[in-house]
């Protein structure tokens, strides 16, 4: 567990030190779970809604995109439930005063097993060796199964009482479990409460008249409420999609983990419109589809496990998370939701209005059923960053930092270093710079020795660095050094594009679903 936090403030300091992410407002002390994306942060996380977008839009003729407003009308979230219904189970340690969630509290007991059960198998590959089945190890071995079996006892009885709303039982649990506050260590725990997660406001120009609104929870509302819009416009035939990016908003009161669980947050979601009858069909596919662009990126099949739902929404008839081995443990990334006829429903209701598809084949109009994909695209910054953060012991008895980002996202393709400042070279690498800031986010280094600069850009998680010599004045060829493996090789100027390019182009990572 220590080794963990270790690394989790590793990511965390790496996150500032690099000019990835900053605590929102730290000239005044910051401001609790509200975080700014610095220089490379920004051009990171655009990368990744890029590659979503790319994958999710632009590669589906039947899937379109929205960006709908962050103000919505209030009834909207009467329709949506989230005025009655959105809230959080929270419990109060009586000792140290502290507030937490007390279905996270029980989440994270049972993620202790998981841990329990990777040291099983950590051990067992190292007593069998060449000849150890994961697998069958796995499936058979008794403690293992043992761990299993009692976590998704927990996970059951929990998902049951919160479907319940017996809060009693969430705390009994707790008590029976025996879980402590992570901080001071008591278990003098208060009733579990239910606490709204929305935040208020006003529209209008005067007190007296301002009509009551909320910041947007979601974004998959703006989705349901253009239903009908995009289908006409679009001339859209069932089965397709409506996908968007954007900004969401929650209360937070128990906000932790860095940017893993924000008041301000990005949400990548598509709702996809489908015939009555066939769910089960799409939400075998989506879960399918949305693993492997997961896997395309190359992170680690290890790394990724789905969680099917036992207590599922009040909307939903099925319902899993893809969920990814943070430094803290496996947690939610992204959750593929079978919605079934509910959203469109409860906005007919309330809006009098008709949101129905008519179908021609069958000559006859209904409301379409809903599957839903919805990642956190801070999740997922967090997921890519702590996951490319390496700390690497060289042959030479050295060590490097190195931020092994998938190349496609990385902000910077390429640095470009001359390795002097002097007899030509920076006006060479400027040249170069100047050719290849076309078609890719580079950057010019000439300060500190060259092995330096190798440093700096590999922890800064640039997957190229080009070098600039007196021979380049010779032979037009530079020296070219891959991040990851730091390899060089000298090449002729005129190749740098088409080398970037076979690494960095989102076409040749997206052809591995």
């Amino acid at each position: 567990m220590a080794k963990q936090e270790d690394k989790f403030k590793s990511v965390i300091s790496h996150a500032k030190e690099y000019g990835y992410v900053f605590q929102s407002s730290e000239i005044y002390d910051g401001l609790s779970a509200v975080y700014d994306y610095a220089q490379n942060g920004v051009e990171l996380k655009k990368n990744i809604r890029e590659y979503w977008w790319k994958a999710m839009v632009q590669m589906n003729e039947n899937i379109v995109g929205l960006d709908s407003a962050i103000f919505m009308h209030p009834t909207t979230w009467k329709a949506s439930g989230h005025v009655d219904a959105f809230s959080d189970p929270l419990i109060d340690n009586k000792d140290s005063k502290k507030r937490y969630r007390a279905d996270v509290l029980i989440e994270d007991y049972v993620g202790k097993l998981d841990t329990k059960i990777e040291k099983e198998v950590k051990k067992a590959a190292k007593r069998f060796g060449d000849s150890f089945d994961k697998t069958q190890f796995l499936e058979t071995n008794p403690r293992v199964l043992g761990y299993k079996e009692k976590g998704n006892a927990i996970l059951k009885r929990m998902g049951q009482s919160l479907e319940k709303e017996d809060l009693a039982d969430v705390k009994a649990l707790i008590e029976e479990l025996g879980i402590a506050c992570p901080l001071s260590g008591s278990k003098n725990w208060t009733d579990v409460k239910q606490f709204n997660l929305m935040f208020g406001t006003k529209l209008g120009a005067s007190a007296e008249s301002a009509m009551d609104l909320y910041l947007r929870p979601e974004t998959a509302q703006g989705i349901f409420v253009n239903f009908l819009n995009v289908q006409k416009t679009g001339r859209m035939k069932i089965p397709f999609g409506i996908a968007q990016t954007g900004k969401a908003f929650r209360n937070e009161i128990v906000a932790r983990q860095f940017i893993f669980r924000m008041r301000e947050f990005e949400q990548m979601e598509m709702q996809f419109f489908i015939k009555p009858g066939t769910q089960q069909e799409w939400y075998k596919h989506w879960k399918d589809a949305r693993l492997k662009w997961h896997l395309s990126l190359g992170m680690g099949e290890d790394n990724y496990r789905f969680h099917d739902h036992e207590k599922l929404a009040h909307y939903a008839d099925a319902a899993a998370d893809i969920e990814f081995r943070f430094p803290f443990g496996f947690k939610e990334l992204e959750g593929i939701h079978s919605r079934t006829d509910f959203d469109l429903k409860a906005h007919e209701e309330h809006s009098g209005k008709k949101l129905q598809f008519f179908d021609h084949e069958e000559n006859k109009s209904y409301v379409p059923y809903v599957l839903e994909t919805s990642i956190g695209l801070d999740r997922m910054f967090l997921a890519v960053f702590s996951n490319s953060l390496q700390e690497e012991e060289l042959e030479n008895g050295t060590a490097r930092t190195v931020l092994k980002l998938p190349s496609v996202l990385a902000p910077t393709k390429a640095a470009i270093l001359p390795l002097v400042k002097k007899d030509g070279l920076p006006e060479v690498a400027r040249k170069i710079v100047e050719d290849l800031k076309w078609d890719f986010a580079v950057s010019y280094d000439e300060k500190d020795a060259v092995g330096r600069r190798y440093r700096r850009q590999d922890a800064n998680g640039t997957p190229f660095c080009i070098t600039v010599d007196h021979d380049t004045l010779e032979d037009n060829s530079v020296t070219i050094r891959h991040r990851d493996t730091m390899e060089q090789k000298r090449v002729p100027i005129s190749e740098l594009k088409s080398i970037i390019e076979e690494e960095v182009s989102m076409k040749n990572w997206l052809l591995r679903m």
